[in-house]
């Protein structure tokens, strides 16, 4: 076979995009906790008043970059590696160390903390629970929902990244770099 299935890559570029458009959106969710931090800050020491509801929703929004930007990171290449092993190494061993992570490591994980957090988050979303504080947010169970959210974020995109991962060590390593080209010339 001279190039990767077209259906194999139509997919890895959708699964691409959904995580960038993810990571966008949620990107805007910094410049909300900016703004909310300043706004608090001003009110506590210019004002002297205080506000629960916006002080929490700077955690609520502080949670949803992270936990919904998670795959967007995987996306970009922003997430940890062991790079003095990692960068020196050829496409291919790369690819194999990708494909190995995502199925030895992160598939694992990802499955496990969505199996461990089902019940605790379905128990939250059951009461509808709110904030402990008066005055509050009372929707806990979104902010506990994104513990859901998060892992199967990250598998999506692992499986992208796994895929792409098959056709470098299948020698389609060209075709590849053409993806993540297309990907760059559209980051943030």
């Amino acid at each position: 076979m001279d190039t990767p299935s077209p259906r194999l890559i139509s997919l890895i570029k959708a699964i691409n995009r959904f995580s960038d458009i993810t990571g966008r959106l949620v990107s805007w969710f910094v410049l909300a906790v900016v703004l909310i931090t300043f706004v608090v800050v001003v009110m506590r020491y210019a004002f002297n008043m205080g506000s629960v509801f916006m002080q929490e929703s700077i955690t609520y929004f502080h949670n949803y970059v992270i936990m919904l930007g998670a795959g967007y990171a995987l996306l970009k290449g922003a997430h940890v590696r062991v790079d003095i092993f990692y960068r020196p190494a050829s496409a291919k061993k790369k690819a194999w160390v990708d494909l190995f992570g995502f199925l030895l490591l992160m598939l694992p994980t990802c499955l496990f903390l969505f199996i461990i957090s089902w019940h605790y988050v379905a128990f939250s979303w059951s009461i509808f629970e709110g904030s402990q504080e008066a005055g509050g947010i009372d929707a806990r169970y979104l902010f506990k929902t994104t513990i859901l959210l998060m892992p199967v974020l990250m598998i999506i995109q692992g499986l992208a990244e796994t895929l792409k991962a098959v056709l470098v060590i299948q020698g389609f390593e060209s075709e590849v770099n053409a993806l993540n080209e297309q990907e760059e010339e559209h980051g943030l």
